[in-house]
């Protein structure tokens, strides 16, 4: 029996680590990504730009060859969506949306951050990818799975991020869908943080023949890109980023800008330093 796994791929470091982890344990991966009009709209490219990355990968393929009888893969190909979801934005209250008020910056434990919530978002994205995972669980006949890349670091600003959430959301898709024992979860960073989820790419990466670098250079964390799209490094999401990059003890392979310009790892890395050293 196949393992089927549904991937909430939202192009960021968390999600696009957890879709190395799903290639590393499903044999089928779909991936689904949202446009619900964010103002990091990038983090769509990048995820396109990842897993045309991951499936054209040549140690993938050469695996392929070299053991044409049994098709053996060294990791599956992703079948990839994105889901527009026209008009959104203008429905929504957030500044993380296009005519929203401006993106916070400073660190997740600062009271303003609240206005980076996107109502009932999770809520929206699971509806969809619950449909998804039941609908490839019936065709097939067999259990699929629904890979969520949530972890320990998600912050109390965000409810729909919260386990009581979670349960209650499953419960509501199991009380309103025939054959829902089908469909499972997949969250292997749940007692983790946003360094442990680094350590695993680490892991995985060398597990899929694949390149630490060339992987993270195709995620976006920052919610306050620039339009070419380099990465600022002021807003939280960045902070936290880099934080882990810092604890890893490796350079961030994004480039990074401020209202100067392009500038390097090092200047970004000391600007975070300096907000975590204020919040101890």
């Amino acid at each position: 029996m196949a393992k089927h796994v549904v991937v909430s791929l939202s192009g960021g470091m968390d999600s696009s680590t957890l879709l190395l982890r799903a290639l590393k344990e499903y044999d089928t991966v779909t991936g689904i990504s949202f446009d619900y009009g964010q103002k990091h709209r990038v983090e769509l490219e990048r995820a396109q730009q990842l897993v045309e990355y991951l499936n054209d990968n040549p140690s993938r393929v050469f695996s392929i060859r070299e053991n044409m009888e049994g098709y053996s893969e060294l990791y599956p190909e992703v079948t990839y969506r994105q889901i527009k979801l026209d008009g959104l934005a203008d429905l929504l209250d957030s500044a993380l949306v296009e005519g929203g008020d401006d993106v916070p910056e400073g660190h997740y434990e600062n009271d303003n951050m609240k206005e980076t919530v996107v109502p009932n978002r999770n809520k929206i994205f699971a509806s969809i990818t619950q449909a998804v995972a039941l609908s490839i669980a019936n065709r097939t006949g067999e259990t699929c799975d629904i890979a969520l890349g949530i972890h320990a670091g998600d912050h109390a600003i965000y409810p729909d991020c919260r386990q009581e959430f979670r349960d209650a959301d499953d419960k509501a898709f199991r009380e309103g869908n025939w054959d829902a024992e089908r469909v499972g979860y997949f969250t292997p960073y749940l007692d983790t943080d946003k360094l442990g989820i680094l350590r695993d790419g680490l892991v995985l990466v060398g597990e899929l023949g694949i390149d630490f670098d060339e992987v993270y250079k195709r995620t976006n964390t920052s919610y306050k890109p620039y339009p070419n799209g380099n990465s600022d490094y002021k807003s939280a999401s960045s902070v936290e980023r880099i934080e882990a990059f810092i604890a890893l003890g490796r350079k961030d392979p994004v480039q990074y800008e401020d209202e100067t310009g392009p500038v390097t790892y090092e200047i970004a890395e000391a600007a975070v330093k300096q907000v975590l050293a204020a919040n101890v």
